[in-house]
């Protein structure tokens, strides 16, 4: 795959994206927003776009989804109480998936849509794009499983010297329990990224698919 992922063509997708009536779900899902479906090997996860508070991030999540970026990618990263840094008093709980941990090489970081700006937050079920420095994200993102404001934009961070927290773009509205049972999978990769072998799945969980709901 060589495509670049530009303003235009995630705006495109955001335009062009599906979004019947909710079905019964976990969490009362916004009017109007699309939806996704993450299809895993241990079922699957349906989120809702916050598309209205977090546009360029929503998009270009539905830009890789109609690309077919995550098609035969995974969820290999998690964090739990187990193994989140030891010096962490409120330890965070999530799963991290995508096409890989450090994302597709062609596709273009987008701007950062913090929490400051889109009045979101890491809640449980919060949906969000995992980075590097402001302006790297691209294909990753992570689904938290327990509320963490300290990933939030602000002075009081987990990340000392960048205040500016993380992008919500979405929300799990069905699937929390498989989100719940990929977190609690065998961690332990030898062949990690360093420093990431605790938190590294042994047998990471194939994503199918991801379609637009």
């Amino acid at each position: 795959m060589t495509m670049r992922f530009t303003a235009a063509a995630v705006s495109a997708a955001l335009l062009a994206a599906c979004n019947p009536p909710a079905e019964q779900s976990e969490t009362p899902a916004p009017a109007g927003q699309p939806h996704a479906v993450i299809e895993t090997s241990l079922g699957d996860i349906r989120i809702v776009l916050h598309a209205d508070a977090a546009p360029l991030s929503a998009a270009n999540f539905l830009a890789h989804v109609e690309a077919g970026t995550y098609q035969g990618g995974s969820f290999y990263r998690v964090v739990r109480d187990d193994n989140d840094r030891p010096e962490i008093e409120n330890p965070m709980n999530l799963i991290q998936g995508g096409w890989g941990f450090e994302g597709l090489p062609e596709a273009d970081g987008i701007a950062h849509e913090g929490t400051d700006m889109t009045g979101l937050s890491l809640v449980r079920g919060a949906v969000s794009m995992a980075r590097y420095e402001v302006g790297t994200a691209t294909t990753e993102f992570f689904i938290m499983l327990n509320d963490t404001p300290g990933l939030d934009a602000g002075p009081d961070g987990r990340n000392p010297g960048d205040e500016a927290g993380y992008a919500v773009f979405g929300q799990v509205v069905e699937g929390i329990e498989i989100a719940e049972a990929i977190m609690n999978s065998a961690a332990g990769r030898e062949d990690a990224p360093d420093g990431f072998a605790h938190q590294f799945l042994t047998e990471p969980v194939t994503i199918i698919t991801v379609r637009a709901d």
